[in-house]
């Protein structure tokens, strides 16, 4: 590849030839190549780098499709032709036949269809078809009945077989003459072992004579059992995450086929001090951390065929924020739906998320039950810190009324429950059919409640804050919100996992006029992202060791700041009061000047990370993940970030500090002439909770556009959602919504 065109640069112009004119028969084989390279990459089984790049550069040449099938076909298991009348013959193709014990190993199936057909393809061998449950040894016969093995059978099937048909691939042909399947083989074994593997792309098109099977003579590498010694900073065992690959860019163990605790969506797993790994010998790269509070290091190994290996981890933090009394915590943590297992069980078990939860050096995490796997995972609730809990990182099972009747308006979390099934329920669906109710119920049991993943339908165009453009209030964030805040039924606003814009600008809204929500930090892993748990977080100031009430009910008071581990805003104060403390409330007698102060840390990497794109480069490149992240806060190509002082939802002054880890003090001084609210921000990494400046007693009006906001507001969420409530809710929402919007129009008669 010429040095001259970078990785990225070539990707743009490969992109850019698709627009051209291409010959027909070209370019849908060029699309189903990029397709196949693109699902290699996902499932951690790459081409090496320099086939994939002369693969673009012969694309970007619109060369021959037979240039391209010679690198392509190194990878190729087998070769499949399927014939003008569609039988099926095979034969091996030109791969390495070497596997790993205990692992999975990816490959290429070429396949020749020169029938132009578009049926489902298939492959199966008779040295796969065993299934084993609960010590059973069962086998599976072609009508999918069971089948009584023998000690000979079951010796014989040692291999397990998959074809990836996971978007964007697919399980059919699709009727090109030549295109790629993705095969993964498992082995049981180590040394020499043999298969014989059929293919089909429906019923009778086997070739005659067997030519649709082939036989195979497979040298199965044995694994290796390597024994972790993980430190923390103290030289104590712990959890860490760890990301194993080899030169190729193979990501270990093989991610589609794991078993929980590892999950198949993510690179990491997550191992304990002496627990194990099995690899075949080889070189390996692993990456290792434990949250974003520790750095994230690199090391090279070598796995021999010598038994007894064991590898030393030794994990370092640059910032302890536990040692000040602040605690990190995700309360939306899932255990079932959107990426997970739904079989055998419906979800994961909670020995399994718990071992995320500490492998991020997460002190706090909230796994609420929701719509999918409801039924299955409740059975974990029981109102208590669940008994996995350690001194330092607790657990406990809660509730997101999401896949709820009353989901439309708004999905909310409820933290501290003491019973979860609304009252005169059976199922879901017996729930009401809008937020308000739900709210009410949960604070009768002293429950702490908020709005999730808040920005789902208050979507601008606009990033200002705070900005005025009227949202559609037609999704599922904190779009109730603007009525039950004037009810005072919602304790906190979740942030981090959509634009930082619209979750902060319906907050500063209604702060502006008096109410007092507080922001918090969560995840929705893995749904919103399934890239680990706690992605944003809420740090909460205990006064005593980690408990989980005072954890929550500092979310509450407001004794938190939010971020994504890589800033960090400590004991935020104005004058003397720091932030969370007698209700946040600081009494002036007249306008006076305050003194605002906190201590603060951040760290970046010396190079900008080139996959974050600069808020400043496109248009609504704040819309754009990651939403909150301490690399969009970079200042230039420097190492410094803006600290803000926020009054009444305006950046009114900035502070420059190194991101280099270290602690520093940061202070501001400001007038303030009429009762307001003050915070301190990194934009957008991290937030500070308000504290709300009382001048002469009087309330926060410091915004009049802001109360005319809320109360247009309040009728376009009305005109979204009142048809998706029931006839009965819709009697009762209707009065809800005219009683908030009577309290907006007090405020306004306050200007």
């Amino acid at each position: 590849m010429n040095n001259v065109i970078s990785k990225g640069l070539l990707f743009v112009m490969v992109l850019a030839q698709f627009g051209n004119v291409w010959s027909q028969d070209k370019q849908p084989f060029y699309f189903q190549v990029k397709r196949t390279m693109e699902s290699l990459e996902y499932i951690g089984a790459p081409v090496s780098e320099n086939d994939r790049d002369s693969i673009l550069e012969l694309i970007l040449q619109q060369a021959e499709t037979k240039k391209i099938q010679k690198i392509l076909d190194k990878y190729a298991l087998f070769n499949v032709h399927i014939n003008p009348e569609s039988r099926v013959k095979a034969s091996p193709g030109f791969a390495e036949k070497t596997l790993a014990q205990n692992g999975w190993s990816t490959f290429l199936i070429k396949i020749d269809n020169q029938a132009g057909i578009t049926a489902q393809f298939a492959v199966e061998s008779d040295q796969a078809k065993s299934t084993f449950n609960g010590g059973a040894m069962q086998g599976m016969g072609s009508e999918g009945m069971g089948e009584t093995l023998t000690h000979s059978d079951i010796e014989d099937r040692w291999l397990d077989l998959s074809l990836y048909t996971s978007p964007p691939m697919q399980a059919r042909l699709s009727g090109l003459e030549v295109e790629y399947f993705i095969l993964q083989l498992y082995s049981r074994d180590a040394g020499k072992r043999a298969a014989k593997f059929a293919f089909n792309c429906g019923q009778g098109t086997q070739d005659v004579g067997f030519r649709n099977e082939t036989s195979m003579l497979f040298d199965c590498a044995p694994s290796q059992k390597i024994v972790l010694e993980i430190f923390d900073e103290n030289i104590k065992p712990t959890t860490a995450s760890l990301t194993i690959s080899d030169k190729q860019g193979h990501i270990y163990p093989s991610q589609m086929k794991r078993l929980a605790p590892d999950f198949f969506f993510q690179k990491q797993i997550y191992r304990s001090h002496l627990e194990t790994i099995e690899l075949p010998p080889g070189n390996y790269s692993l990456e290792y951390g434990r949250g974003p509070e520790y750095l994230t290091l690199y090391k090279d190994f070598t796995v021999t065929d010598t038994p007894g290996q064991r590898m030393a981890i030794n994990l370092e933090r640059w910032i302890d924020p536990s040692k000040l009394g602040w605690y990190s915590g995700d309360h939306h943590i899932h255990a079932a739906g959107c990426s997970h297992y739904t079989s055998p069980t419906e979800g994961v078990n909670p020995e399994d998320i718990f071992k995320h939860l500490v492998g991020e050096g997460l002190n706090m995490g909230s796994i609420l039950n929701w719509g999918p796997g409801y039924y299955h995972q409740k059975q974990f609730f029981d109102g208590k810190t669940h008994p996995l809990s350690t001194e330092k990182h607790l657990m406990r099972y809660d509730l997101e009324v999401s896949g709820f009747p009353s989901g439309h308006a708004g999905h909310i979390v409820l933290l501290g429950l003491r019973e979860q099934d609304y009252p005169n329920t059976k199922v879901i669906e017996d729930w009401p059919s809008y937020t308000l109710p739900v709210l009410r119920w949960a604070k009768s049991q002293g429950a702490i409640s908020g709005y999730a993943h808040s920005g789902l339908g208050l979507a601008v165009g606009d990033d200002r804050l705070p900005n005025y453009e009227m949202p559609g209030f037609d999704g599922i964030g904190a779009n109730e919100f603007i009525v039950a805040v004037a009810h005072n039924l919602v304790d906190f606003i979740s942030t981090m996992d959509t634009p930082p814009s619209w979750e902060l600008n319906i907050w500063y809204h209604t702060l502006n006029n008096g109410f007092r929500t507080r922001i918090s930090g969560e995840t929705d892993f893995p749904c919103m992202s399934d890239e680990k748990v706690a992605h944003g977080r809420s740090y909460t100031k205990l006064g005593q060791d980690l408990n989980f009430i005072d954890w929550v009910e500092g979310i509450k008071s407001g004794r938190t700041y939010t971020s994504e581990g890589k800033s960090h805003l400590f004991d935020f104060k104005v004058d003397t009061l720091e932030v969370g403390t007698f209700n946040s409330e600081l009494a002036l007698e007249k306008p006076s000047k305050i003194k605002i102060s906190a201590k603060v840390a951040a760290l970046l990497d010396k190079v900008r990370d080139p996959s974050v794109k600069p808020l400043n480069v496109q248009k609504n490149i704040w819309a754009q993940k990651p939403f909150w992240t301490l690399e969009r806060s970079r200042i230039g190509e420097s190492i410094m970030v803006a600290v803000e002082l926020i009054v009444n939802g305006e950046a009114i002054e900035r502070k420059q500090i190194k991101a280099d880890g270290n602690i520093q003090d940061v202070e501001f001084e400001t007038f303030i002439e009429k009762s307001s609210w003050a915070a301190l921000r990194i934009y957008p990494s991290s937030h500070t909770n308000p504290i709300f400046v009382l001048v002469d007693g009087k309330p926060i009006r410091a915004n009049k556009k802001s109360a005319e906001w809320c109360l247009q507001a309040v009728d376009v969420c009305w005109q979204s959602k009142h048809g998706l409530m029931s006839e009965k809710d819709r009697i009762m929402a209707k009065k809800d919504y005219e009683e908030a919007k009577e309290i907006y129009r007090r405020i306004l008669e306050d200007y």
